[in-house]
């Protein structure tokens, strides 16, 4: 199991950018698929985007962020970063980093139990 831990979350302005970035400890990380979810308040939460362990860094994205957000990774420095342009207050929400153990991007998508998830950072996005 790995430790994760989000950084980056603030307030910014609709039209705005952020960048999270999520910071793992473990040994293992190359081998981990990791994404984003969100919770908005009282809202469920909800899969961002996700970059695959293998398969050349595979990424799938929601509707909702295709075109604005990119994720990626940094095996060397054990980070995921997902970078948030166009921002909307749709995308105010808690933001969740999460990993999976060998796990397939539909792990992400389908909502299936996580190896571990990090405490999550809040971003705000006013109109």
């Amino acid at each position: 199991q790995v430790h994760l831990v989000e950084s980056g979350g603030g307030s910014v302005q609709a039209g705005g950018s952020l960048r999270l970035s999520c910071t793992v400890s473990g040994r293992i990380f190359s081998a981990y698929t990791m994404g984003w979810f969100r919770q908005a308040p009282g809202k469920e939460r909800e899969f961002v985007a996700v970059i695959h362990w293998k398969n050349g860094g595979d990424t799938y994205y929601a509707d909702s962020v295709k075109g604005r957000f990119t994720i990626s990774r940094d095996n060397a420095k054990n980070t995921v970063d997902l970078q948030m342009n166009s921002l909307n207050p749709e995308d105010t929400a808690v933001y969740y980093c999460a990993a999976n153990l060998l796990g397939s991007t539909t792990d992400f998508t389908t909502g299936r139990t996580m190896s571990s998830w990090g405490k999550g950072t809040l971003v705000t996005v006013s109109s």
